[in-house]
Parts: C-alpha cells; structure tokens; sequence
C-alpha cells in the first residue's frame, strides 16, 4: 500500500510538472527527518525554479495544492515548506494498513520488478589462489554477495562467477616455496622433475597440521622472502613462468598439485560464508585468446602500434583516459588483454544486459580502460559494465592508525580466523552465562558468529576504508549483528508465547500512541531496498535493521505486548511486522537469523 502511495504521489507531481511546463522532472522523495514534517518530502519545486522562473516556494505551493485536490488514497496531506519542499503526511489508517501488507507479502515484503527482465552478471571476490583469503577477500565476499541479493529481489536474473588468476609469477612462488621448503630432508633436491617421481618426501597439508590454503601461504610467503634475498631464486622462480607457458608438463603436475590445495582451502572458507558461484573461469583457459582482439583492433585501426612492436590504446581523445599497453613488445599479454576476451566470453555466453565487478579501487582506471576498449571493439557499451570499488581492510598499528594488509610480508588477518575468534568469544559469554549445552553453543556459536563478522563489515559505506573490532561486532547493545538478532528473537519468542497464530485479528486505532515511530520506521523498508539496489550497496539495509530494532526496543520496554487488551492483537501484528521486516532485511545481507541466542 505505502509503495501504491508513493508511487502515485510521484506520478501526479510529474503531470503537473508536465502541465506547467517542465518536459522531464525527476521526482524523487526522501523520508523526513522529523515526524512533524510528515513522513516524506520531495524538492522538486526547487529543481525546476530556474526553468520555469518563479520562486521555489511559489512553484512549492501550487504544487502542494494540486496533490491535495488529487484525493490520493492514504495521503493525508500535502504542506509546502521553505525555501521550496512540499511534506506529505499519510493517514494514520494507511500507516497502520502497512501491518497488513508486511504480513500477507511475507518473505516477498521488500522485494519489487524494477529489474524485471534483466540478466546480470556480478564478478566477485576473484581470489588469487596463492595465499588463504584474508579481509579484504571477506569484504568483497559480502559487497558481491549482498549486490546479488539487491538485485534478485528486484526480480533480476543473475549469474554469478569469478576468475582465478591461476598462472603466472605469483603461482610460481607458491611452487618453488613449496619445492624449497616443504621438503622433509634438506638434502632433497629443489627439482620439479625430481618431485614428480618422489612426491612422498615432500610434506603435506596434514602432514604439517595446516589447513591446504594456508600451506599454500606458507609456501608464498616462504617464496618470497628467498626470492628478495637471492636473485638466482628469483630467475629459478621466472624461468618456471617460461617452462610452464611452454607447456612442460612436470611443471604443469606440480602446478595443478599447488593449485588443488589453494582451490580445495578456499572452497572451505567460502562454504562456511556460504558464498558459492554460478561460474569459475580459469585464467590459463582464455589469457592467450586476448592476442585476437588485439589484431582485430590493429586492423581496424583502432589501437596504434609503436616502433618497438608494443602495442597500445587510443583512448585519450575519445574518452580522456590515459592510454595503456596491450601488448608488449615481445608479445606478452597483459591483464587489460586477457580480460577483454573474458568480457567477450561473458556477453556472449550469458547474453547478459549488465555486467558488474567488484574490484578493489586500486583497478578504478583500468576498468575504465576495459570498459573503453570493450566499446571500441563493439563488444558492448561502457553502460553496460559498472565497476563496483570498496574500500580497503586494515589493521590497526601500534599507534591506533589504520595500516593497510600486506601479503608478502605476511601481514594479513585470513577469515577463518576472525570467525574462529569471534565465535570464541561468544561461546565464552554463553559459558559466562550458564546457557546451552556444548553442541547447541557451538551450531549457534557459529550462526552468530557469522552474523557479527557480515554485519560488522556491511554496515558501512563499502567504498569507505574500515577496520574490524572483534568486541564491537558482538556488542548487544550497539551497532552490531547480534544487537539485530536480539531483536528479532525477541520478536519470535513473543509469537512463541501466544502459540504462533496464523491469522491477527484487530480494530485500528483512531489516534497512534507509543508505537507511532515504529510504525513510521516500519514504512520506509521498500524504499531503503530500492535506494541499496540504485547504490548497489547493501548498507542501506545495515543501517535501517539497526534503526528498527532500536526503535521497536524503545517500544518494547515502554509497552507491554501481552496485556489481554483488546488491543493485544493490534500490538501483536506490530510484532509480527517487525519480524517479518528483520528477518527479510537480514537475508539481503546474507546473515542467518536465530530463534534463540
């Protein structure tokens, strides 16, 4: 119903627009800040003063007095306010009907068509198999995770999939830190042709008590460390680059033995996030196919070969970018050359409208390359790519400053250990407080914990840099997961008292009383959905879930629910409603809600 209210709100402005002479006004509403203003307002007098040359406040009031001669059902009045904002006030009747729809529309409440029709495709987390994922991997998990949910709640089709850069140096220091240092007597060779016949006196994952991703690491880290000592490890490490694209296939067994511990480590990681793909590329498999193109634009006089043989792009005219190398001159590749034919790949094999990555901001300028040179060979429009950037993960140093993550030295914080470290905690608070038995702490340890570390990193602006705090994350009565949760469950252990009846039976009120501001709050969940899905960032959400639940703690502690009143049902429906709005925003987020805690 609100959805109906609004909608009609802005179609009717738009037709006066119209009327009065504004070829194409942009409408839009914006929830008030204060109760007293009403519940939404609109600037759209201020937007289209200077084309029609009268005072905003003027254009405000006609305005205002045409919508309130429209008798649009549930909108109870229309105010013009300086300097040139109309305020709509809906009816207490309609505010209370929105109970109704959050009940009937269930697990659908929120979700809308805005994208119906559509195919889009959102490339995330993209994780280097050379080292266990760390927090930035987790943000870009969840930025991803939480894009794909927005828009399959606004009826859009979506592929998800991801790319392991899989070849090249960095997968080279991971076999050589492994042929060097997993080797179970110092006098075995570092050899590949000899690990291929002798491949028991080398450890294993088990062998050496780790998980296969960080032996992975472990043997990275180890890599690189010998190879910024010796320069002789560092052309070993180069020439096994050369063996491999050549096609040697001892390098090529230990390769895919190196990469099957990376994939089977992250393959874990990601099943406890719950984040799975609809589609991995490999890099091996197409990074050669971007060579064509490259022709193709030569021929076509798209991009300009140097004297030295490289070959690079013409973009600075067309779109002011700066131009880069496709190809060097003794014919290497690049990743702007191989990712031009994996875009390809992807319109054609998805035949999609929309393709999304989520990339670090780092790659903001290449992608803008990408997008660039992917028009110029006809592949698609740069409308039809969007790069989605967030910011980065840090530590914090001894000082309290923000340090950034690095891989090489070692200095990362990996996932699974967050989550391990999260859920300690909070199994130690249910052992604090003397609740659940060891196997029910650690099922719900888990859940909450998985909560708190999704929540913690989605509550944000995702292109803002953060730092993770364990003891916030888990904080019942600040800005966290588990303060949502709470929430919830007490809304589910209300029902749980009353029996869990189907259907709620009640008289309206006539005039609202403490659970006016939760009724309000209650109103404006689809437009936060909406909002998030344009932003394409599920902080919206976050933020909302922690409003609600404040507000409908607010109203728990002032009123009591089961009262036997005849209006118990009405405040039980609010309950319900709430419910129903927490447990749908959470699922946008990717987070599991609990009946208990």
């Amino acid at each position: 119903m609100i959805r109906t209210i609004t909608e009609t709100i802005q179609d009717e402005t738009k037709k006066w627009l119209i009327a009065a002479g504004v070829a194409e006004g942009v409408v839009v509403l914006d929830r008030t800040i204060q109760p007293e203003f009403g519940e939404y307002t609109t600037n759209a007098a201020m937007r289209c003063a200077k084309i029609l040359g009268r005072s905003p406040f003027e254009i405000a009031e006609a305005l205002a007095a045409f919508l309130r001669q429209q008798g649009i059902g549930g909108l109870a009045d229309a105010v013009a306010v300086k300097p040139g904002f109309v305020n709509f006030y809906l009816t207490i009747e309609a505010k209370v009907q929105h109970l109704s729809t959050i009940r009937g529309e269930d697990t659908d409440f929120g979700k809308n068509n805005y994208h119906a029709g559509e195919k889009w495709v959102v490339e995330y987390i993209s994780p280097n198999p050379n080292k266990a994922m760390h927090l930035g991997h987790l943000r870009n998990a969840l930025v991803g995770a939480g894009i794909i949910e927005l828009l399959k709640a606004s009826g859009a089709t979506v592929v998800s999939d991801t790319v392991y850069n899989n070849r090249g140096i960095a997968i080279a220091k991971v076999m050589y830190g492994y042929l060097a240092h997993m080797k179970q007597a110092a006098n075995i060779p570092t050899d590949v042709a000899y690990w291929v016949e002798h491949q028991s006196e080398w450890f294993t994952p088990e062998e050496k008590n780790l998980k296969p991703d960080l032996f992975v690491t472990e043997c990275y880290v180890l890599g690189e460390r010998d190879i910024q000592a010796n320069p002789e490890i560092d052309q070993f490490v180069r020439q096994l680059v050369v063996v491999w694209e050549a096609g040697d296939t001892t390098v090529w067994k230990l390769w895919r033995y190196v990469l099957t511990l990376a994939y089977t480590g992250i393959d874990r990681t990601l099943s406890r996030l719950g984040t799975t793909w609809d589609k991995v590329w490999y890099e091996h498999e197409h990074y050669q196919k971007g060579k064509d193109y490259v022709e193709k634009g030569l021929q076509a006089g798209i991009f300009r070969q140097l004297a030295d043989g490289a070959v690079l792009t013409n973009l600075e005219e067309t779109y002011g970018l700066t131009d880069t190398v496709l190809l060097k001159n003794d014919g290497t590749s690049l990743y702007i050359t191989q990712d031009i034919a994996l875009t390809d790949l992807k319109k054609k094999t998805y035949e999609a409208d929309k393709l999304i990555w989520v990339i670090g901001p780092e790659q903001s300028l290449a992608m803008k390359q990408l997008f660039a040179v992917c028009e110029q060979l006809g592949i698609g429009k740069r409308t039809d790519f969007t790069h989605v950037p967030y910011g980065y993960v840090g530590l914090r140093d001894e000082f309290g400053a923000f340090k950034k993550m690095a891989s090489r030295a070692g200095t990362v914080v990996l996932i699974d250990d967050v989550l391990d470290e999260v859920k300690l905690n909070i199994k130690k608070r249910f052992t604090e407080e003397g609740k659940h038995d060891e196997a029910t702490a650690e099922i719900l340890g888990e859940k909450l914990a998985l909560a708190a570390v999704k929540f913690a990193f989605l509550r944000s602006d995702r292109e803002q840099g953060m730092t993770f705090d364990v003891e916030q994350s888990v904080d019942i009565h600040g800005d966290s997961g588990v303060y949502v949760l709470y929430a919830y469950v007490r809304t589910k252990s209300i029902w749980r008292k009353v029996g869990n009846p189907k259907e709620i039976s009640y008289i309206a009120p006539t005039v609202l009383g403490e659970e006016a501001d939760l009724l309000r709050t209650l109103l404006y969940f689809e437009g936060v959905v909406t909002k998030a899905t344009a932003d394409l960032s599920v902080h919206h959400i976050a933020q909302y879930l922690l409003e609600l639940s404040s507000e409908f703690n607010r109203w728990y502690a002032r009123e009591t629910v089961l009262d036997g009143s005849d209006q118990e049902q009405y405040k039980l429906a609010i309950v319900a409603a709430v419910g129903t709005v927490l447990e749908n925003g959470l699922s946008l987020l990717g987070i599991e809600t609990v009946e208990e805690i």
